[in-house]
């Protein structure tokens, strides 16, 4: 419930004045509905169904006629249903305000709720990622968000429900107060038997929770491996799965029909046996004047329907109670691990390259591990030099590129760029927005080249996107595609090969006119010609940027200015490459020797 309450207290923190005045116009509507329902009675007996003198016994309508003559006011049929077609007009017309601004304030709300959830995703640390399904978080940004504002508006609904239903209980408890007290009786005795209908609601929404993640992580990890699943033929295991998976959703969603069609069974009978009753008492009992019972009748026959509306809303309302815990789980995960610096807009213009400096430093992924990824790490990277970090696989390779780049922070010891600790805001601000990265694994947007290559730099011109592609040895098969620069490459740029991908993203972080640019084994997937092609290039950068490189082939960083060898974490040499290469029992002499086959 305090999720429910979180929820509705940034509603009202988004709607501000707007949710009182819908309040206001609820109150409003009410007593239109309910003046409305009382110029039935006038209306009966202008047209003689039922006698002006039992009219005039009627509270309430005897006290408007009387001021109606009063003011000399004519009290005839065309009269009075002009009043009453005013009336009702004039709460149709309102209600149709209402309804368009509570639209409105809703929209706005998810629209803030979003963004607040994206920013917030986006402002966490690397580490936050790394033991999470990216799944999960298109889950909760659609199927769990969808829940929430739902969940959220069903509660301000109620709320104006409430309060309408508040003053048609006045105004029947100001006709036949007995009566109206054995109505509420009979509907609070109901609202307790509905008890389990609620709790039965909450848990199948917390199977609708559950199912939604599997489906969410199923497809993103079937349709990220397509290419698996049709070279080895497992189209027939992964139908069966989706197939399973859909066959539980529709068995949960079924269950939710099944319990809601239940509940309103057992509603409507009761209301049938509820209008029985009351019509047998009113008569036999209380001997309610006709005239009574009609107004009475009409008050509880749109009151009644409010009861059997909230409890289902109620019932609604607890089948997302695992939406508004799973969002809130989010939003505490996020902003306990959030990064500094993302309420700012950042370093401007291209920062100076700068040496970056590791002391002591210790690293692992869990705290509860005794496995440190990094241990005793004492690095210095000169600025404007090229640096080669070789090891066999699993040795923290890329996790000392991590942290070289800010994505991870030291356990213990300090990182430094540029003389100042990358703990301090406005240091990893500065090295972030220095930094050009080119993983092993290149990401491209379904988008043109153009667009993909502008994302680092929206206002480059054409001569300066076809500079870095030039440079990243790329310009001649971007000519030779069908649109040129304004090629869709498709998902992930599966329209290129493996080889074509990592050039244009090696163009991608040239265009960036990086102070550091760091390769995480950038032309693995590269022929030996553009591979040439590409080292040459980045030996022309030599002096003016700061190249840190992630090499498995050796080969590629002869003309490295130092390398690091690490194993298990730790660097176990360093030094220029000659010099290790002498080292004749050295792990970077065996990693040589395996690669040139002595």
């Amino acid at each position: 419930m305090k999720d429910l309450l979180y929820f509705v207290r940034r509603f009202y923190q988004v709607s501000g004045f707007k949710l009182f005045f819908t309040l206001v116009m609820t109150f409003i509507i009410s007593c239109l509905d309910g003046i409305g329902i009382y110029f039935i009675i006038p209306l009966l007996g202008s047209i003689q169904v039922i006698g002006m003198q039992s009219v005039n016994q009627i509270p309430v309508v005897s006290s408007m006629l009387a001021y109606m003559q009063s003011l000399h006011f004519p009290v005839h049929l065309p009269v009075i249903l002009a009043i009453y077609v005013v009336v009702v007009g004039g709460q149709a017309i309102l209600q149709k305000q209402q309804t368009v601004m509570n639209a409105s304030m809703m929209q706005a709300y998810i629209r803030t709720l979003r963004n607040e959830l994206y920013r917030g995703l986006l402002s966490a640390k690397w580490e936050f990622y790394l033991s999470r399904r990216k799944s999960d978080f298109n889950q909760v940004l659609a199927d769990e968000m969808e829940r929430v504002t739902y969940a959220v508006g069903l509660s301000i609904q109620m709320v104006l429900s409430f309060a309408f239903t508040a003053i048609q209980i006045g105004l029947a408890c100001w006709i036949s107060p007995l009566l109206t007290a054995v109505v509420l009786l009979f509907g609070g005795l109901l609202a307790l038997f509905s008890r389990k209908f609620m709790h039965q609601s909450k848990r199948l929404g917390e199977k609708t929770t559950e199912l939604s993640q599997k489906y969410y992580a199923g497809i993103y990890d079937h349709f990220s491996g397509i290419k698996d699943i049709k070279s080895n033929q497992l189209e027939q295991p992964h139908i069966y799965w989706f197939n399973q998976i859909s066959r539980n959703m529709e068995n949960n969603a079924i269950q939710m029909i099944k319990m809601n069609t239940t509940s309103q069974l057992i509603y409507k009978l009761a209301s049938l046996v509820l209008i029985a009753g009351f019509v047998y008492l009113a008569l036999n009992v209380f001997y309610t004047s006709p005239e009574q019972l009609i107004v009475t009748v009409l008050i509880l026959s749109r009151l009644w329907p409010r009861f059997v509306g909230i409890q289902n809303n109620f019932e609604q309302l607890y089948a997302s109670f695992s939406a508004f815990r799973t969002v809130r789980e989010l939003q505490a995960d996020y902003a306990e691990q959030k990064e500094p610096g993302h309420s700012h807009g950042g370093s401007s213009g291209r920062p100076e390259p700068g040496a970056i400096q590791c002391t002591n430093v210790y690293y692992r992924y869990n705290s509860n591990d005794s496995h440190y990824a990094l241990k005793a790490i004492n690095l210095y990277i000169p600025a404007k030099k090229m640096t080669a970090i070789v090891g066999k696989s699993g040795a923290g390779k890329s996790t000392l590129v991590d942290l070289l780049m800010g994505l991870i922070h030291p356990e213990s010891g300090q990182v430094y760029y540029a003389g100042g600790s990358l703990l301090e805001e406005q240091q990893l601000l500065a090295l972030r927005s220095a930094i050009g990265y080119v993983p092993q694994d290149p990401f491209l947007f379904h988008d043109s080249i153009r667009e993909n290559l502008k994302l680092v730099d929206p206002y480059a011109t054409d001569r300066e996107l076809w500079e870095a592609l030039r440079f990243s040895a790329s310009e001649e098969f971007v000519r030779n595609l069908p649109d040129g620069l304004d090629t869709v490459i498709g998902d992930r740029g599966i329209r290129l090969s493996g080889g074509e991908r990592q050039r244009i993203v090696l163009a991608r972080a040239i265009l960036k006119k990086p102070a550091i640019l760091v390769l995480d084994e950038a032309t693995s997937a590269l022929d030996s010609e553009n591979e040439r092609r590409i080292q040459a290039a980045l030996d022309g950068l030599k002096g003016q940027m700061t190249i840190i490189v992630i090499a498995h082939r050796l080969s590629t960083i002869r003309h490295a200015d130092q390398v690091i060898v690490l194993e298990k974490g730790e660097i176990i040499q360093q030094g220029g490459y000659e010099q290790l290469a002498q080292e004749s029992k050295g792990v970077f002499k065996q990693l040589l020797n395996y690669q040139t086959g002595a």
